[in-house]
């Protein structure tokens, strides 16, 4: 089975489905409220495309899962890391791994206390020379500062690219399963929006259906 080709979106077992370039996506009805148990979760998405609402290719599928996750009964709380004001980790150890950063920023006052409390944490990227964006490796390398409080969280992560090879999002994919590693979470979800370059090419593709079906899901 070809990555290029196919998407696959994990779930602990629960919601695993591939789907071809054109193919319809399909959640099985036993798929629903597994990974919530049918309770209300709180979700953090953190946004960290710099382009607006109307132009990014990432804003616009997270936000037909976070219409999903809206309609399943969940609470959403978003967070744009390309526009708010944030600072990257200066690696000084002031927090201890479980205190206030240095920065004063968005981060500390307005993201983390979000984070601390989500039951599920979204993060949202374009692919930039086969990475995160800056934007929210920031907020990752920020995690320092509450590392051992945000791990056993849940995870789902949402990329877009224009790029359609089969190595496109391998990189990726690897940064993030190993952050999921890393933080003890458990990942619930990941689409891998190849061959989405421009906002018409997202908007045509079948992943704002797999992105809305993924959050409906929960």
């Amino acid at each position: 089975m070809n990555r290029r080709d196919f998407i696959k979106i994990v779930g602990l077992g629960a919601m695993s489905l591939y789907l071809s370039g054109c193919g319809a996506a399909a959640t099985k009805p036993e798929a629903q409220n597994i990974i919530s148990e049918g309770k209300p979760m709180k979700i953090v998405v953190i946004n960290s495309s710099p382009h607006s609402e109307a132009q990014s290719t990432s804003r616009w599928l997270a936000q037909k899962f976070i219409e999903g996750a809206k309609r399943a009964g969940h609470e959403i709380f978003t967070f744009d890391a390309a526009h708010e004001d944030t600072h990257p980790c200066q690696g000084c150890d002031k927090c201890g791994m479980d205190g206030d950063c240095i920065f004063n920023d968005a981060i500390q006052n307005k993201l983390m206390p979000q984070m601390l409390k989500a039951d599920l944490l979204v993060l949202v990227t374009p692919l930039y020379y086969f990475g995160m964006s800056a934007q929210l490796k920031i907020i990752v390398d920020r995690f320092y500062s509450r590392t051992t409080r945000l791990n056993g969280k849940k995870s789902i992560m949402i990329a877009t690219a224009w790029n359609t090879a089969d190595w496109t999002m391998e990189a990726l994919q690897n940064h993030y399963e190993t952050l999921v590693r890393y933080m003890s979470w458990q990942d619930v979800g990941q689409i891998w929006a190849v061959g989405c370059g421009t906002r018409s090419m997202v908007e045509r593709s079948e992943f704002g259906e797999v992105a809305f079906k993924l959050g409906a899901a929960l």
